[in-house]
């Protein structure tokens, strides 16, 4: 762990959303604007990212964090709500600190809120184990549905067997996943931030795997070889 400091942070502010919250009878049934400002001290400089969003802590967690915890209960309070958004992002491990304001909008005259400041050893975090399936592609079936990650066919041209050969296959498996996505008419993931998001957002995709299986020669260079690598990586089915 890099030690900073002044720590790099990332933020989401004034995110509004309408949900159901509240421990007075008068608020049960009813939706209230809730405002949402997510700070994250980073435990490492984004200096070292070199440009890669695999390298960093992607804007999605907070955002997912936010829908996540409203998605897991109806709450009374918002201060466990905050709790609860916190533990979300502390689960990536390049989260720090994280700092949560949550306010209602529509029960006085200005907002009313809590702000809470959590540290990543002080809150229990439980990783979940991501439903997701990764499948290898087949010639004209429909577009799969949910968290569904597609591995493309291997290419139809011919490929030269140099010593970089494999890096031409995988190049070749990435221009086949853009040939399937427009087909089907879904995106394309890289990498593994973008894998994450459209797992969190219960998506399919079609996986190109040069970018994240080039430097690891276990993955080998086949559809069946690469879906089985993801699949040990994604925890998936």
């Amino acid at each position: 762990m890099t030690v900073m400091e002044h720590p790099d942070r990332i933020f989401l502010r004034d995110h509004v959303i309408s949900a159901e919250i509240g421990a007075f009878q008068s608020e049960r049934g009813l939706d209230q604007r809730l405002r949402f400002n997510v700070t994250v001290d980073l435990r490492d400089a984004v200096t070292g990212s070199g440009d890669h969003v695999d390298n960093i802590l992607s804007y999605d967690v907070l955002t997912q964090a936010v829908a996540t915890a409203l998605a897991d209960r109806r709450y009374n309070l918002v201060e466990t709500l905050a709790e609860k958004i916190a533990a979300e992002v502390l689960a990536h491990p390049r989260a720090a600190t994280v700092a949560v304001t949550v306010e209602k909008l529509d029960r006085g005259p200005g907002a009313l809120g809590v702000s809470i400041v959590r540290d990543a050893g002080r809150v229990p975090v439980t990783a979940a184990v991501p439903d997701v399936t990764v499948q290898l592609f087949q010639p004209g079936a429909a577009a799969p549905e949910g968290a569904v990650v597609l591995v493309p066919p291997p290419s139809d041209h011919h490929l030269p067997r140099a010593r970089n050969a494999r890096r031409i296959t995988l190049l070749a498996l990435d221009q086949s996943a853009w040939a399937v996505a427009g087909g089907l008419g879904i995106e394309v993931a890289e990498t593994r931030t973008e894998l994450d998001a459209a797992i969190r957002q219960r998506q399919p995709v079609v996986w190109a795997p040069a970018r994240l299986a080039a430097d690891d020669p276990a993955a080998g260079e086949t559809p069946a070889d690469l879906a089985a690598w993801l699949s040990r990586r994604l925890g998936a089915g």
